[in-house]
This record gives structure tokens, C-alpha cells and sequence, in this order.
């Protein structure tokens, strides 16, 4: 019987661990952390033995096969051993692939990614398709798999997960763009973390389909360094593709297989011009899967985006709150803040990941009148933008920060916490953050 050791107990670890027993692997699960209670309870429920708070290398150097949480780096102790006794090391998504007889949407990107995947999903299943969401929103694939299969599954893929595929190989790929992010994983190099995202298209052939911002400079050149076979479909926000989508500023343009329609942004639930570039992605999907322009116009008028994207919490004395907690980098909170012609009390600030925030100077200076900075250190936030913004406060409490959003806030201005840093000095994590932000508005409507 084939050994599959399943290194992390998450989300995907777990479904990963239930659709190998399934199929009739003998199973091994290790989690250097603590598991849930709740997963320990599936894992002894399905019979599967398990370990926390270590990992035994003589249990896991005996596997045929390693899946691999995407959050464990290559360079972690263990993956040097296992490296060295050269055992395949595979993703769970990877995993699922060889399960699933459903095709396959595929969607990557630095920003946008979630977004897209939910708007996609949302488009299928408002048609009538029978689709999956999995991927990094919502349920683990392999999870989902030991219950059923879908016709079709819409995947949002990391490129961490990406780095985990062999034979994946998606009907559909998108990718949203390449900004410079998880450098520390890719030793500090913009070209490895292009060739991951660039690899997911590696498996697909001519029938199958790639969908790209044809205005991304990083993409074009992962291109070159790696040509795929995929047909190519691609959205710009500067000139009408051949074939794919254009937006330009007031409405969408879709012209791909005998479709050809234009979307007005008054049809359309989302703002913004990154969304718009979403939608577009989407709706070509859609449209390859072979959904109409009615049903796609239809569903497009009622999407509700994830929490903490863009998220409308409250309006309060004609001050509108938004939560875009998962703005964790430059480019995101640039998308968010261009968002908005309305004047802007801007909250930001938490672990910086190195950012550059130059380029945010010409919409800050344009719009935003007060900089709130929420995190343990701000020093590099409040010299960036000192002189750029009238006024620059901070705080480590968020309910400050929130009052502080009233108080310097007029009707009709927006306060926007989009904070171009990760959460992990105040916060467990950005919905941790989010959550506590949408909690002190409310508290602060009461």
C-alpha cells in the first residue's frame, strides 16, 4: 500500500488526509503546530493517525509521497531531509487534480485573484452550471472531492501552491498581474516568483485556454522566458485586444468567441478600475465555458465581493466606512485608494513588507486629508508621507482609529482602512483586522 505522509493539518492538509483514506493510501499526518480540535476529531473519526507539536523524520522519510501545506517553505528543516532522500513533493491541489474528472478554472495573480475566483464562481453558478469554488477561498478541493465531483471547479491557486504542481493542468488559466510580492520566498528575486505564477499555464495545450493583462510588463516577460501552448485571450485597460476585453473608464468592451457586448459600469455591483479588470476576466471565462451575455449581465448586477475587499461596513452622519483589510500590500491599497474620487481619511499601517510607497504619492496627495496609522511601528509610513498629507495621526487601537475617521471625516468623504501591511503586530490576521474594524464602526453607530 502507497504511504502518503500529508505535512500540515489546515484547511487543505485535512482534505487532502480524508481523500487519500478514501482512495485507500496509507495515511500519515504531522502538524508542527497544534491541531483544532475539530480536525483531530475528522482525522480520528476517518481512522487516520496523526501527530502535533513535531514532526517524527522516520515516519515521514518512509512516505512514497509528501503533501505539503503551501504555508511550509522549501527551506524548512524537514523539506531539506526529504529533498535529500528525494521524495515527491506534491501540493493537495495537485493531489485532487488526479481525482476530479470536472475542468478546471484556474485563477492567479498578485491582486485580484480572490475577487476574480468569486465573481467567476458566481457567474457559473448564477447560469445554471454545476461548479465547485475551492482553492484558497472557501473548502479544500480534495475535501470537497471525498462527497462529490463538479462538472466544473473554479480554483483560486497561490503561487506557493503553484510550486507544488506536477500535472495540474487547467481548461482555463487566468492570471491578474505580477507586482513584486513573497520575494522572501523566492531569495529575494522578482524573476523566480514570476517563473512560479508563469508555470501554471506549463501543462496546457492549444485547445486550452489563457486569460492575461496584456498591460503587465512582468507577465510579458515571463512570457518570453517561457512560451505556453495555451490559446491567448487578454484585457487592457490602454487599447481593444483582438480578441479578449478593453475597459476604458466608463465601460467594458468583450469581444471573444462570436460574442461581442459592452458592459456599463452602472451594470456592474463593483467599483473601481482593478474590478473592472476582474470583471473582465471573468466574463471571459464565463464566456469560454459558453454562458450567455444575458445571464452574465444579470449575475454581474447582484455579486457581493468577500469580506474585507472593498467592504461598505457603515454609513455614519454621511461618512461612509469601508474595509479593505485585505489590502496587504502597495499595489492592493494603490487599486483601493484610486477607487474613490471622494476625499479620503485613510487608514494604513502594520508589519511592513518592505514596501515602496511612492507609488501611492500622486492619489494621496490628490485626495487623502488624513493619514491615520494603525500599527506598533509607523515611523516609516509617517516619513514616507509627511508633507504629502495635511494631517498624519497614530494609534495602536483601532476604535481610535475609527472615531479619528468621524471626527476628521465630512459628508461625503470616505474612510478607508486599506493598510499596505501585514496585520501581525495588532492582529491574528487581516479578518482579525477587518473584523475589529467593521466592530468599531458599529459600536461607533450605536
Amino acid at each position: 500500500m502507497k504511504k502518503i505522509v500529508i505535512l500540515g493539518a489546515g484547511e487543505s492538509g485535512l482534505g487532502a488526509a480524508l481523500l487519500a483514506k478514501q482512495k485507500g493510501y496509507a495515511v500519515w499526518v504531522s502538524d508542527m503546530a497544534a491541531i483544532s480540535a475539530a480536525r483531530k476529531t475528522a482525522l480520528t473519526d476517518a481512522g487516520i493517525p496523526f501527530e502535533e507539536g513535531k514532526h517524527t523524520e522516520s515516519e515521514i522519510l518512509s512516505a512514497d509521497e509528501i503533501i505539503k501545506s503551501p504555508g511550509i517553505p522549501p527551506k524548512a528543516p524537514i523539506m531539506k531531509l526529504v529533498a535529500e532522500k528525494g521524495i515527491p513533493v506534491i501540493d493537495e491541489l495537485e493531489f485532487a487534480f488526479r481525482f476530479s474528472e470536472g475542468k478546471v478554472i484556474a485563477i492567479t495573480g498578485t491582486n485580484g485573484k480572490t475577487t476574480t475566483t468569486l465573481l467567476t464562481y458566481h457567474l457559473l453558478k448564477s447560469a445554471g452550471i454545476n461548479v465547485g469554488l475551492a482553492g484558497n477561498v472557501g473548502q479544500s478541493w480534495a475535501g470537497q472531492l471525498v462527497n462529490g465531483d463538479k462538472d466544473w471547479w473554479v480554483i483560486e491557486v497561490s503561487s506557493f501552491q503553484i510550486d507544488g504542481f506536477a500535472d495540474f493542468k487547467p481548461a482555463v488559466a487566468v492570471l491578474t498581474n505580477i507586482t513584486p510580492d513573497h520575494l522572501d520566498r523566492y531569495d529575494y528575486k522578482l524573476e523566480n516568483y514570476i517563473a512560479s505564477k508563469i508555470s501554471l499555464f506549463k501543462n496546457m495545450k492549444g485547445n486550452d485556454l489563457a486569460i492575461y493583462y496584456a498591460d503587465d510588463l512582468n507577465i510579458h516577460n515571463g512570457f518570453v522566458v517561457s512560451p505556453i501552448a495555451a490559446d491567448k485571450v487578454t484585457i487592457s485597460t490602454s487599447k481593444l485586444p483582438k480578441e479578449g476585453g478593453h475597459f476604458n473608464g466608463k465601460e467594458i468592451a468583450i469581444n471573444y468567441k462570436q460574442s461581442n457586448f459592452k458592459i456599463d459600469t452602472t451594470e456592474i455591483s463593483l467599483r473601481g478600475v482593478h474590478n473592472m479588470q476582474n470583471v473582465m476576466f471573468a466574463t471571459l471565462a464565463a464566456v469560454a465555458v459558453g454562458i450567455k451575455e444575458e445571464k452574465i449581465k444579470s449575475a454581474l448586477k447582484d455579486f457581493q465581493n468577500a469580506p474585507h475587499r472593498m467592504e461598505l461596513v457603515e454609513v455614519i452622519k454621511g461618512v461612509t466606512f469601508i474595509n479593505d483589510s485585505k489590502g496587504t500590500n502597495v499595489d492592493a491599497t494603490a487599486f483601493a485608494l484610486e477607487s474613490f474620487e471622494e476625499p479620503l481619511v485613510w487608514i494604513a499601517g502594520g508589519v511592513d513588507k518592505g514596501n515602496d510607497y511612492s507609488v501611492l504619492f500622486p492619489v494621496v496627495e490628490d485626495q487623502v486629508k488624513v493619514l491615520i496609522c494603525l500599527g506598533v511601528d509607523n515611523e516609516k509610513l509617517k516619513s514616507a508621507f509627511a508633507g504629502k498629507v495635511q494631517r498624519i495621526k497614530e494609534t495602536e487601537d483601532i476604535a481610535q482609529a475609527v472615531a479619528w475617521g468621524l471626527e476628521y471625516g465630512e459628508r461625503g468623504d470616505v474612510v478607508l482602512l486599506s493598510p499596505a501591511c501585514a496585520s501581525f503586530d495588532l492582529f491574528k490576521n487581516y479578518e482579525d483586522r477587518g473584523d475589529q474594524f467593521k466592530s468599531a464602526v458599529k459600536a461607533l453607530k450605536k
